[in-house]
């Protein structure tokens, strides 16, 4: 069974941090009036708008920071102002004893796809691949996708739909969901944050990867058995792609077809979940149904 943390009501607190990449603190701003504007309490720490070369503070910051809203007893969630890359590097010197015995939403994408694994895989504790800080600015806050945390922290169950892709394999599955970034689910292999996929339905996304880096993640995956005994697999947007100077023949959406059209589980590709605008808030763990019909694709919580 999940574990699911208390969702947020009016006048609980939000703990803001960066454990990986350096965030200015002025592209918070945003993000941090609307939380409150939601009814929310917000709790900026150290690592926000702090710099140590590309991250926002040593390995020792980032982590005391981290550690703090984990276990401070008067924040009720921690969002994670951006992604990039430093969490794996400190995910093993976190204690995590009291915050088992109090969870609470760990909110984020990207680099904290680390966090997501290694909180589901150890401890089994639900949390929320999501916008995170820099989505709020110019007015996005507004759309449906940023408008989807809220709703998900306020524990409402949503149902989102899709546009059919030529490349979908229709069907219909029920499991818990994982997943998350590609690079980060191929590098956590064989770690203490290595997730379970049989009978789960996996999402993935990456960002500015080389389509062969992208093909030998997806064999990664397959050669350690990630991908064969899935419930259902959602691919999400595959953004900033470069190719080699010596062209590798095929676009990242063939690449991943011809990566998993073998198998008979439903597949949808180009779901609302990855390095762009359009990105749902995702309850990692929780139990999902994945419809890959002829004409709509749909993921709804049960």
């Amino acid at each position: 069974m999940t574990i699911i943390p208390p969702y947020l009501k009016k006048g609980d607190t939000i703990g803001i941090v960066c454990p990986a990449g350096f965030m200015p603190a002025e592209k918070l701003q945003t993000c941090m009036q609307v939380l409150m504007g939601w009814g929310y309490k917000v709790k900026a720490g150290n690592t926000v708008g702090s710099q140590y070369n590309y991250f926002s503070g040593t390995d020792q910051q980032r982590l005391e920071d981290l550690q703090q809203v984990l276990y401070a007893e008067n924040v009720n969630a921690v969002l994670c102002g951006r992604g990039g890359y430093g969490v794996g590097r400190i995910i093993d010197k976190l204690n995590f004893k009291k915050f088992r015995k109090n969870p609470k939403w760990i909110i984020g994408y990207s680099d904290i796809t680390v966090l997501h694994s290694h909180i589901y895989s150890r401890y089994k504790i639900a949390s929320l691949h999501s916008p995170m800080a820099a989505a709020f600015n110019d007015d996005e806050y507004k759309n449906q996708y940023v408008q989807s945390l809220r709703i998900a922290l306020g524990g409402k169950k949503q149902k989102y739909v899709c546009d059919v892709h030529a490349y979908n394999n229709p069907g219909t599955a029920t499991g818990k969901l994982v997943g998350g970034n590609l690079s980060i689910l191929s590098h956590l292999i064989g770690t203490a944050s290595d997730i379970n996929t049989e009978g789960k339905i996996l999402f993935i996304e990456d960002i500015g990867e080389y389509i062969y880096n992208i093909d030998r993640m997806l064999y990664q995956l397959k050669r350690s058995g990630k991908l064969n005994k899935l419930a259902g697999l959602i691919v999400g947007s595959f953004t900033e792609v470069k190719d080699t100077v010596i062209p590798y023949g095929k676009d990242v959406y063939e690449v991943i077809f011809e990566a998993v059209k073998e198998y008979k589980y439903p597949v949808c590709f180009q779901f609302p979940v990855g390095h762009t605008r359009e990105n749902y808030a995702l309850k990692v763990g929780v139990d999902y149904t994945l419809h890959v019909g002829k004409r709509l694709v749909s993921l709804k919580e049960i």
